[in-house]
């Protein structure tokens, strides 16, 4: 049962209530063009020491009150956020200074949405309205099979062949890269293998067949006793087994550079700034899966049902790719404050929804942001804990763009 309705929440068309009747939304992807991220100089750096605490939830943060006294941030403001280090797998480390072509004037608005204020102190909001995905026609399949373990105990979302999207504190504190962020891996979903196990004990009982034959005569109580035995064993096993099989297991993969805006940085922003706390890995050998593309974080209003989703691996439920779906409350231009239920672990999931493509009926799912987890605000002066998404704005998008493509060729529209 929880499998159907799994399947008609992922399938089923966005519906909505106009005067009291129930109409199908129009919302659709639409392609906008986008700034031009380009590599101006790239500087050598001393290696990290690697040996930073890893922050999973951070406190004293700029939140939507403090982002409305904020100015607007100048292009010399948006250059220096945007530059960004890439940490290679030898350890060694450079800083590349960029510059921003074609900014338009709403890419680096500060503008703000509030649905609603109440929150309550807790990752999870009342019921816990997760999914395990136990069942391998999901978990190995689109989207789910997008999802990845990190090493460092965060999770991740396939945005290539070769590129992994994260959560920056993941991988950096703020001040250095975090201890195990040196020998970085990334792990992909897989299926336990089943067959060659089944086939080893199926000889040994062969052999043991032939052996009890030749001794029938002679051991006929004592075998009927075994085979009772035997059974309850292989009734036992069986149980075990068929559990063994539907938990996943991962294929771990190095990480081969790793880029992050220097707009995480404490010495840019004064403190770590949430609106840069994002990643990317690129991996040392390309995986087969299915990835999912970035899009263009539209606004609340444009979004059905203003719902999100994305899948982890939460810290709580130790081996389960965990799906989850709830509606945005809040927004700014940089963040999405919502109340999915989620854990520590899920930490740089990719937040996604499902529009139209434009001039088809066809429905797809892009990531529009990366979950950054349960952290502390400041608003209006007080600390208020909120779960973060950090959204994939014009600028954003373009820069990750530039680190998949190596250029802003591929990268004009979004």
């Amino acid at each position: 049962m929880g499998h159907i309705l799994l399947l008609l929440m992922l399938s089923i068309p966005i519906l909505c209530l106009t005067d009291g009747a129930e109409t199908e939304q129009d919302f659709t992807w639409h392609l906008k063009k986008v700034p031009q991220i380009v590599s101006e100089r790239t500087f050598s750096l001393d290696s990290p020491t690697f040996e930073a605490k890893a922050k999973l939830e951070l406190s004293n943060v700029c939140g939507i009150e403090c982002q409305r006294r904020l100015p607007v941030p100048s292009l010399s403001d948006l250059k220096e956020f945007l530059s960004y280090e890439t940490v290679f797998e030898n350890g060694t480390r450079t800083l590349t200074h960029v510059n921003v072509l074609g900014l338009a004037v709403d890419a680096a608005n500060t503008t703000t949405t509030t649905r609603t204020s109440s929150r309550r102190k807790r990752q999870i909001y009342g019921t816990d309205s997760r999914f395990s995905i136990s069942d391998k026609r999901f978990m190995t399949n689109f989207p789910f099979s997008t999802a990845v373990k990190i090493s460092t105990g965060c999770s991740g979302i396939l945005i290539s062949p070769k590129h992994v999207l994260t959560a920056a504190h993941c991988i950096h504190n703020g001040k250095d890269y975090i201890k195990g962020s040196k020998k970085l891996r990334v792990g992909l979903l897989k299926m336990r293998s089943k067959g060659e196990g089944k086939k080893r004990r199926g000889a040994q009982r062969g052999k043991r067949d032939v052996s009890v034959a030749r001794d029938h005569s002679e051991r006929t109580t004592e075998l009927k006793q075994r085979s009772k035995d035997r059974g309850r064993k292989q009734k036992a096993t069986g149980r075990s087994q068929k559990t063994s099989d539907s938990k996943p297991s991962f294929q771990w993969t190095r990480v081969k550079s790793t880029q992050i805006p220097k707009g995480w940085f404490e010495g840019v922003t004064g403190d770590v700034s949430l609106d840069y706390d994002y990643a990317v890995l690129e991996l040392k050998r390309p995986h087969k899966k299915k990835y999912m593309e970035l899009g263009i974080s539209p606004t609340i209003r444009k979004m059905p049902g203003s719902m999100i989703h994305f899948s982890g691996f939460d810290d709580d439920r130790s081996g389960q790719l965990v799906y989850r779906f709830c509606s945005v409350s809040d927004e700014s231009s940089d963040l999405f404050y919502q109340y999915c239920d989620a854990e520590p672990g899920s930490v740089g999931s990719g937040v996604y929804l499902r529009l139209k493509e434009p001039n088809k009926k066809k429905w797809k799912r892009k990531i529009i942001a990366v979950y950054s987890g349960h952290q502390w605000m400041d608003v209006n002066g007080a600390q208020q804990d909120y779960n973060v998404a950090v959204r994939i704005t014009p600028l954003k998008y373009a820069q990750i763009c530039f680190w998949i493509h190596g250029n802003d060729e591929n990268c004009t529209q979004g």
